[in-house]
């Protein structure tokens, strides 16, 4: 049952991805299309991301209640049909409706299923899930072209999407009796990563703080803000980077770029064999070094080749972070808290993508493109900081209440 479910959760996380990457691919044929300034892409880009916000932040309350095995029916159900509503929508004003569940199906699941397998798996689920949820964002694209790039629409691109999601949900009606009882039968032992906050869980699940008020949790916040900007900064200005310092072709640019969400997807893969190996605390680390390494491979001035390999090294490096840190939730925080904080998490982190790079893009605006590799190591040295800040936080809760 454990293993069947696992797989079920796998297949949602490769949905979860299709869409995330739909709408980039497909707006310039649904731009002249639907007749839209070019704003409008980003008006439904905010809007699903401020859907995905809203259902993060609540969907700690949502989980308790209704378990994460219905809430994740009914986020598909809504993405499903709202993918259905972006094949059948007349006029702009029709996506940006649909966009609106769109946005809050993928934030309630996304929390949920990453609260559940931190909750009930080890770490190296978390780093394939999070790499499955790769193969969905890189489908999605494919997918689209096939259809914008001939005489069909780009709604048909939609429809298969949706499809796909309703697909999910017929295999989620069936195992809603799964969730309950692998929830229960599985005695989840405590890894030797683990044992160093033993003590802190035992104390504050007993205690009646609030899940902000427990120590460490808003540098945890911290931590996701500045990695979900420099992942997000990286996809959005990479291209333009190089295109406008190193003096690449376009197309040569988004090649290269595809080399750091290569880097992120294959050592994602490589992380999860990884794990059994070293504790979460540390891949986090040797990742964020990496990190900080290929940044400043992107700062120097060398020649144009080896901002690809700078590119490469930053997503090698961003590869364990995010998955290693969601398994570190209920380990940090406790179980008593965990879906709660794993929303507010999942919140901060969309607040990071959603917000950071338009950010560098309006200072570039006023300034130059160049200082692109720059901000770059400012967010990967501020994670750095509040992550290490955090751990030595939670170290000192531990020994203080021993």
């Amino acid at each position: 049952m454990t293993t069947l479910l696992l797989v079920i959760i796998y297949l949602a996380f490769i949905s979860l991805g299709l869409p995330d990457s739909l709408l980039g691919a497909a707006w310039p044929a649904m731009q002249s299309d639907i007749v839209a300034p070019l704003e409008v892409g980003g008006i439904l880009f905010m809007t699903i991301a401020g859907g995905t916000i809203i259902s993060s932040l609540v969907s700690g309350k949502v989980l308790k209640q209704f378990g994460t095995g219905k809430v994740t029916l009914v986020s598909v159900t809504m993405t499903a049909v709202a993918l259905l509503g972006f094949y059948f929508a007349p006029s702009v004003g029709w996506l940006i409706v649909c966009a609106i569940p769109l946005g809050l199906g993928a934030g309630a699941v996304d929390a949920g299923l990453n609260d559940y397998v931190a909750t009930n798996y080890k770490a190296h689920h978390m780093s394939w899930l999070h790499c499955f949820w790769g193969v969905g964002a890189t489908l999605g694209p494919i997918i689209m072209a096939q259809f914008i790039s001939g005489d069909t629409s780009w709604r048909n691109g939609y429809f298969v999407i949706a499809c796909i999601q309703i697909s999910l949900v017929l295999i989620l009606i069936l195992s809603l009796p799964l969730w309950n009882r692998v929830t229960k039968n599985r005695n989840t032992t405590i890894d030797e990563e683990t044992k160093d906050s033993k003590t802190i869980h035992n104390i504050e699940d007993k205690t009646n703080l609030k899940p902000l008020q427990v120590k460490g949790v808003k540098l945890a916040l911290l931590s996701f803000l500045f990695y979900c900007g420099v992942e997000a900064t990286m996809n959005l200005w990479g291209s333009s980077y190089l295109v406008n310092v190193k003096g690449l072709r376009p197309a040569t640019a988004a090649g290269w770029v595809s080399f750091y969400f290569a880097g992120i997807t294959i050592g994602r893969l490589i992380t999860g064999f990884i794990t059994f190996k070293m504790n979460n605390r540390t891949l986090i680390r040797g990742g964020q070094i990496l990190a900080l390494t290929g940044a400043f491979v992107l700062l120097l001035p060398l020649p144009s080749t080896f901002s690809l390999i700078g590119f490469i090294i930053v997503g090698l490096g961003l590869a364990p972070i995010f998955p290693c840190m969601l398994h570190e939730t209920p380990t940090r925080f406790g179980k008593k808290h965990s879906q709660t904080i794993m929303g507010y998490q999942m919140a901060v982190a969309y607040t990071g993508t959603t917000f950071i790079p338009p950010l560098l893009g309006f200072t570039a605006s006023h300034l130059t493109i160049g200082i692109f590799p720059i901000c770059i190591v400012i967010f990967v040295a501020a994670m750095i900081l509040s992550s290490e800040k955090l751990n030595s936080a939670l170290k000192k809760a531990t020994t203080s209440k021993v």
